[in-house]
C-alpha cells in the first residue's frame, strides 16, 4: 500500500492505522519520489490526496499509476470543496474518494476493498498467463471440428479449479489424453497417476488403491502407498471406472468426501488433496439405475462432465488428424511420408471408425509401412468408385453423423449442414438413409 500525503502528522495517522489493520504502508510526500517507487516496486494500492504542494497533485499520479499499470486501484482524499474533482477523477479511472475528514472504520473499508480488488486482478492476470502458455492445446487435443474446438475451451476453464471430472467417450478417443491436460494446464504440482480399472483383480483393488503397511496380511513385508497417495497435489486418473467393483466405490466415494486415506493394516488417517478423473465408455447414469454403479459416486463424480465426440460426427478432422499421425509414424520407423491418393481420401471419410482416433493412428502406421490402408474391411487396392459415388459416400457420412448427434431430427440436422429443409429431406430420401432408426437412436421426432 502506498500513500501520498504531504501533511506528516495527518499522513502518519492514516499510516498507523492501515499497519495496525495488517498493511504493509510505504509513505511518501510528493508525487516524483513516490511514481519513481511505483515504477521499480509492486504495491496492491495507492492512496493519494487530490492536492499536493510539488511533483505533481492527485490527477497527476492518477495518470502515471495508469499508465505503469491501468488496473491498480488508485484512492483519492479531498476536502469537501474538491468533490467535483474528485468525482472527475473516478470517472477517468480512479477506484475511490475519501472526503476528509474521514473515520478509521470508512478508511479501512475502502482500503480493504481496493486491496481485494487487486488481488483478484493478480489471479486473474495469472490465469490469463497459464492460459497463453497452454494455446498449444491444439497441438495436443488436436481438431477443427466445432465439437473439439469446444473441448479444448472447456478444458482450458475447468483445468486451474479444484473441480473433480468426468470425461465420457467411446474407446480410441483420447479420454486419457484429455485427463492428462486437466493435469497439465492445472495449478497441481503432484504426480498424474493412471489407473486402469479394468485391468485390476478385485482382490487386489484395495491395496492398489490404498496401499499396506507392513505385516497388513501374508507377504505385506514392507509398506506401500497406495496409487492415491502417490497422486498427493496431483491427479487420479481413474480410466474406465465402471469396471470398479460397488465395494471398492464406497470406499472411494469415502475419499472423496473426507480427503483422506487409510492404509491397509493401518488405523491411521493420511490427509490427501488430489483431483480425481474418471473416465468411462459407458453411461454411468443408466448404469447406477439398475444398481450397476453406486449412485452417490456418480452424481459426485458428473460436476464437470467432458464429453468427447467420436471420430464419424467430425470427419472433417479425419483428414488433418492422419497427417500428424503419418509424420509421427515417419519419424519413429525412420521412412518417407507416403501421399495420399484419392482412392485414401475415399476411404477415410467414407468411414464409421468404430475404433476412433486409436483406429486412424493405426491406419497411418499401415501407410508408412507400405502396407494396404485397410478400412471397413477394404483397403486401397479394392476396386475404386466413381466421382460421383464417392461424392454419395461423403454426403451420407456427413448426414448420417448429424442424424445421429441431433437425436434424428431432420430439421436440426439441416440447420447444423446450413441445408435448406426440402433439400436436406431430398438427400435423405435419394442416400436411402432410414430416419426411424436415428429416431430409435434418439428417442425424439425424426423431423
Amino acid at each position: 500500500m502506498l500513500i501520498i500525503e504531504d501533511d506528516p502528522p495527518f499522513r502518519q495517522a492514516v499510516q498507523r492505522s492501515l499497519e495496525l489493520a495488517g498493511f504493509e504502508v510505504i509513505p511518501f510526500g510528493n508525487a516524483t519520489t513516490a511514481i519513481d517507487y511505483l515504477g521499480a516496486e509492486p504495491v496492491s494500492a495507492v492512496l493519494t490526496d487530490l492536492r499536493l504542494p510539488e511533483g505533481g497533485d492527485g490527477l497527476f499520479v492518477l495518470d502515471k499509476v495508469k499508465a505503469i499499470d491501468s488496473e491498480l486501484p488508485v484512492l483519492l482524499m479531498t476536502a469537501h470543496g474538491d468533490i467535483p474533482t474528485a468525482i472527475h477523477a473516478i470517472r477517468s479511472g480512479a477506484y475511490e474518494f475519501l472526503e476528509k475528514p474521514f473515520s478509521r472504520e470508512r478508511l479501512l473499508a475502502v482500503i480493504t476493498r481496493a486491496a481485494d480488488r487487486h488481488t483478484l486482478v493478480l489471479e486473474n492476470r495469472q490465469l490469463k498467463r497459464q492460459l497463453a502458455a497452454a494455446s498449444g492445446i491444439g497441438k495436443i487435443i488436436r481438431g477443427e471440428s466445432a465439437p473439439m474446438r469446444e473441448l479444448r475451451d472447456l478444458v482450458l476453464r475447468v483445468a486451474p479449479t479444484p473441480a473433480d471430472v468426468l470425461v465420457q467417450g467411446e474407446t480410441g478417443t483420447g479420454k486419457e489424453l484429455v485427463a492428462r491436460c486437466l493435469h497439465d494446464f492445472s495449478r497441481r504440482m503432484g504426480n498424474f497417476v493412471a489407473v486402469n480399472c479394468a485391468a485390476i483383480p478385485e482382490s487386489l483393488f484395495e491395496v492398489e488403491l490404498f496401499g499396506q503397511e507392513s505385516g497388513a496380511f501374508n507377504g505385506a513385508d514392507k509398506p506401500r502407498i497406495g496409487k492415491i497417495e502417490h497422486a498427493k497435489d496431483g491427479t487420479l486418473f481413474l480410466d474406465e471406472i465402471e469396471a470398479m467393483p460397488l465395494a471398492m466405490q464406497g470406499k472411494v466415494l469415502r475419499v472423496l468426501q473426507e480427503r483422506e486415506i487409510e492404509r491397509l493394516g493401518s488405523n491411521k488417517p493420511i490427509p490427501v488433496n488430489f483431483r480425481i478423473v474418471a473416465a468411462t465408455r459407458a453411461d454411468l447414469g443408466d448404469l447406477s439405475n439398475r444398481n450397476l454403479f453406486r449412485a452417490e459416486l456418480f452424481y459426485r463424480l458428473n460436476v464437470v462432465s467432458l464429453r468427447i465426440a467420436p471420430l464419424r460426427d467430425r470427419l472433417g478432422d479425419v483428414i488433418s488428424l492422419l497427417e500428424v499421425f503419418l509424420h509421427r509414424a515417419a519419424t519413429l520407423y525412420e521412412m518417407p511420408m507416403p501421399s495420399l491418393t484419392a482412392e485414401h481420401h475415399e476411404m477415410l471419410l467414407g468411414s464409421a471408425w468404430p475404433g476412433n482416433v486409436r483406429e486412424l493412428k493405426s491406419c497411418a502406421d499401415r501407410l508408412v509401412l507400405g502396407l494396404p490402408l485397410f478400412v471397413d474391411g477394404r483397403n486401397a487396392g479394392s476396386p475404386t468408385r466413381s466421382f460421383e459415388e464417392s461424392m454419395k459416400m461423403i454426403e451420407r457420412s456427413l448426414l448420417q453423423a448429424a442424424l445421429r448427434r441431433h437425436g434424428g431430427s431432420v430439421r436440426s440436422m439441416a440447420a447444423a449442414l446450413s441445408l435448406n429443409l426440402a433439400t436436406a429431406y431430398r438427400k435423405t430420401k435419394t442416400l436411402n438413409i432410414d430416419l426411424d432408426e436415428y429416431k430409435r437412436e434418439g428417442g425424439g421426432e425424426a423431423a
